[in-house]
């Protein structure tokens, strides 16, 4: 027998497992709070979206944006719009509206969704249907339940485009399958050790890979899920104490953020809540081992690590201190902590001749939306090409150690070098331009710009800072500039990257965070 992995299973599951149980607590106080919500309720919502997106005449396939932080009905949106065989299009909506506009076009989009703060800049959008969530304009898109056509199930159409930066100044649309969403978030949550008494904290946000799955996987297993709209150490702190939070994934700069307001309340004498009860799960770059080592002696939280990319759902490694790590002192195990990980249960990895991690799996994504050419050079012989160079140790565990693609990563968000270069030429002081990624305790690696510019030219460092915020998401923007006499480049004009790197990554293992 072989029956369809559809996103519909998780929701299904959970209505008749725990329909009573709760299944997303919404951020208090902000419009179009949905309150809490039980998984019979989710799961009625769901139905009435997906009834709501037929009578507005959306089709099987139809792409269905939506540009919001984290809140109850992005997730409702989520499951409405895929198991009634929608594509759903979580937008980052920390963009730029020139940014939002490019992929909601280029997707084509027929429905957007925006949340109430972003409606007056994001007030002219590509798309026939734009709709605020504020609980009163997007009254009929989300009523209590409702009775959508039937939609035969289909594990290998794209479930979600989600759009990430490469090495092309143009973000490109990652196209998951139903496939390769199941058999992530199944495969997270066994590696997560996700049960129906977990409490899962939404720090992450959830367009960003979906969550990286764990909404789904945390559905699939009744678990009561809180939002958190805005990353904030002591809110983290208090959610954590209020709500009895297990499970929670973030990115390093939201450690960093966490252990400033558990160490402002250890100052006070305060009690620091979750010591030996919550797990937390890290990805984007690894943080430094001595991060680490206080998550485990100022939280006593039990620290993790993944690996993974957008395009391959994304987990691929895992990293969970082994028993026998236990006996080890701190500073030890946080070392063996800093590492990607083992592969995860049906990924498998190797580098090849140059050095560059590849990877064969499930999870790994159908192919970029309408670029066949990005997706043959990203999947050759059967084998994805992450980008990523590392090596694999004799005990099986992965190292990242250097970036083959142009891409930065700063606080778990990709940064395309090319777009920043592209903005920065823009600038008419601007001849030449290379930027980079350089180190930083807070955000893993930062931007940072080497410019030349042309001859009588006195624009400085604030000055060429400024006009990227201009044009670009702020995090995308460089933190510091370098004006340079010259670019060194090979005999045929190339600019090397790794070598304009290296002075700043001297005495580190990695060449990238």
């Amino acid at each position: 027998m072989n029956v369809p992995l559809t996103t519909q299973d998780f929701i299904d599951r959970a209505a008749v497992a725990c329909p009573d149980a709760v299944a997303v607590r919404d951020e208090p106080g902000v419009p179009g709070d949905l309150g809490a919500l039980t998984y019979a309720e989710l799961a009625a919502r769901a139905r009435g979206f997906a009834a709501a997106l037929d009578d507005l005449g959306l089709s099987t396939g139809a792409r269905v944006a939506i540009v919001s932080p984290n809140c109850a009905c992005f997730m409702v949106a989520l499951f409405g719009a895929t198991a009634s065989g929608r594509v759903f299009v979580p937008v980052n909506f920390r963009l730029k509206p020139a940014e939002v506009r490019f992929i909601l076009g280029h997707c084509g989009a027929e429905l957007v969704l925006v949340d109430p703060e972003l409606d007056g800049e994001l007030g002219e959008l590509p798309v026939a249907r734009r709709i605020v969530m504020d609980g009163v304009a997007d009254a009929a898109l989300f009523p209590p339940d409702g009775s959508p056509a039937h939609w035969e199930p289909d594990e290998d159409a794209a479930g979600t485009i989600n759009y990430t930066s490469g090495t092309t100044s143009d973000p490109k649309g990652v196209m998951l399958t139903h496939r390769n969403l199941w058999l992530n978030a199944v495969t997270f949550g066994w590696h997560m050790g996700l049960s129906e008494r977990d409490v899962y904290l939404h720090t992450l946000p959830q367009f960003h890979c979906n969550g990286w799955g764990v909404p789904l996987a945390a559905t699939a297993m009744g678990i009561e899920q809180i939002v958190l709209r805005k990353v904030d150490g002591e809110e983290i702190l208090r959610r954590v104490e209020r709500h009895g939070v297990t499970v929670l994934c973030a990115a390093p700069t939201v450690i960093s953020a966490v252990l400033e307001a558990a160490q402002a309340r250890a100052t006070c004498g305060e009690p620091v809540p979750g010591a030996g009860t919550v797990r937390i799960f890290v990805a984007g770059s690894p943080p430094p081992s001595a991060v680490i080592e206080r998550v485990d002696s100022l939280l006593g939280w039990e620290f993790n690590q993944i690996y993974g990319l957008t395009e391959t759902s994304p987990l691929l490694t895992i990293n969970r201190a082994r028993p026998q790590w236990d006996e080890l002192d701190g500073p030890e195990r946080a070392r063996l902590l800093s590492r990607a990980g083992t592969p995860a249960i049906g990924a498998r990895l190797r580098v090849d001749e140059n050095g560059e991690l590849l990877a064969r799996s499930n999870t790994v994504f159908k192919g970029y939306w309408e670029r066949q050419d990005l997706t043959d050079a990203a999947i050759v012989d059967g084998w994805f090409h992450t980008g990523d160079g590392g090596f694999q140790s004799d005990d099986g565990f992965i190292t990242i150690t250097d970036r083959f693609k142009d891409v930065i990563i700063s606080g778990g968000e990709n940064v395309s070098s090319i777009e920043v270069e592209d903005r920065l030429y823009q600038h008419a002081d601007v001849a030449e331009a290379a930027v980079i990624g350089v180190p930083d305790e807070k955000w893993g690696e930062t931007v940072k710009a080497l410019v030349v510019l042309r001859d009588g030219a006195g624009s400085g460092e604030a000055e060429l800072i400024a006009f990227c915020r201009e044009g670009l998401a702020h995090y995308k923007c460089p933190t510091s500039v370098e004006i340079r006499p010259e670019l060194a480049r090979t005999a045929t004009g190339k600019l090397q990257k790794f070598k304009l790197r290296e002075p700043y990554w001297a005495g580190r293992e990695r060449g990238v965070a």
